[in-house]
């Protein structure tokens, strides 16, 4: 048996620091370890992120905003995530983006609305208005686009510049609209991009969708896309054949802004989509969209090829288990009018030969 000398009372106190310390140490590391996963949000260990930014309703709860404390003449107010806001009243929904560079507000709401669109721009910043873009010709998108650009300057000096593809300019041409209220700045690339308010802006024309002139647009640090009349929540696409729309178009537009989309934990929140018209949404929504087009047109085109009449698509009800959500019977744009856009568009594109083999 071998004899051990026993530990001085020293010793013995240095061997009890040296183990508390290594305790300590061991539980720093598991703490941080910990830290660490909530915030990468991975997949396998079952966290969420911490939140950047935070939605208009996430705000407004923190500050105890109400809905009737955020609307003002009629036009509702409601912070999207970023340098980005929506104000909801006006017709067409209008997006503005604010910061030190001055204002940029995309769509201008309906000619009723512009009054108090303006009141509602200035509420959320004094700085000048440089600039607006036009995601389409349609008056309840640019009824306010004199009001809100005489109150603005570029810095030159000149009122607000108004932008939009050149077959918006057209569109407002041909129905003899007043000089200032033209997009007189104008694109015919597939794209453009400039950089304001700390932030890439990107212009994308997706062609003959809603009609041959539409833009949506992607702020990038906010990570926010506005779609224009391209996407809805409260109605099927508008599909404006007689201005150059067509129902493949609209499905290539959704499809581009799925590409820029990215979702964020478990499919929520992450890129925010601010519709034509409705609420704000985010991928899963957008995707969910573009499949009910993809299903209904796909549908609509196997009848035709058959060589059904429109009467018959239509005793058919292609759009039926989708009604319930975006048809309004009185309003302005039914099912039956997207079923008959999307029909006519087919038999744009399907000659008598495939309709002959297919029979």
């Amino acid at each position: 048996m071998t004899n051990v000398a026993p530990q001085s009372e020293l010793e013995q106190r240095r061997a009890l620091t040296a183990r508390v310390v290594a305790c300590v140490a061991i539980a720093s590391l598991v703490a941080v370890s910990k830290v660490a996963r909530a915030q990468s949000g991975s997949p396998f260990d079952g966290t969420s992120p911490a939140r950047a930014s935070y939605s208009a309703s996430d705000k407004d709860a923190r500050s105890g905003m109400d809905r009737a404390e955020r609307t003002v003449d009629g036009i509702e107010t409601y912070h999207v995530q970023g340098n980005v806001y929506m104000l909801i009243g006006a017709g067409a929904n209008v997006a503005v983006q604010v910061g030190a560079d001055g204002v940029l507000v995309v769509d201008t709401g309906n000619a009723a609305k512009r009054a108090a669109v303006l009141a509602a721009i200035r509420r959320l910043s004094t700085g000048p208005i440089r600039w607006i873009v036009n995601t389409s010709a349609d008056p309840d998108h640019t009824g306010g686009n004199e009001t809100i650009s005489q109150a603005g300057q570029t810095v030159n000096g000149n009122p607000a510049a108004i932008i939009a593809h050149e077959n918006t300019l057209a569109r407002m041409t041909e129905a003899n609209r007043p000089i200032t209220e033209l997009p007189l700045n104008t694109f015919f690339e597939p794209a453009r991009d400039f950089y304001f308010n700390g932030e890439a802006v990107f212009l994308y024309h997706p062609a003959n969708a809603h009609t041959d002139g539409d833009v949506f647009v992607y702020f990038r640090g906010s990570d926010v896309l506005v779609s224009g009349d391209l996407f809805t929540t409260t109605q099927y696409p508008v599909i404006r054949a007689d201005q150059g729309g067509g129902v493949d178009g609209v499905v290539a537009g959704l499809n581009q802004m799925l590409d820029i989309a990215v979702p964020k934990y478990l499919q929520e929140g992450g890129t925010y989509v601010i519709p034509g018209h409705g609420r704000v949404c985010d991928e899963a929504e957008l995707l969910d969209y573009r499949d009910m087009v993809v299903i209904v047109r796909d549908r609509i085109r196997n009848l035709e090829s058959q060589g059904k009449t429109l009467e018959q698509v239509r005793a058919t009800k292609p759009a039926l288990d989708y009604d319930g959500r975006y048809d309004d019977p009185r309003g302005s744009w039914t099912s039956a009018m997207f079923v008959e856009a999307i029909y006519r568009d087919a038999s744009k594109t399907t000659s008598g030969k495939q309709r002959a083999a297919t029979k």
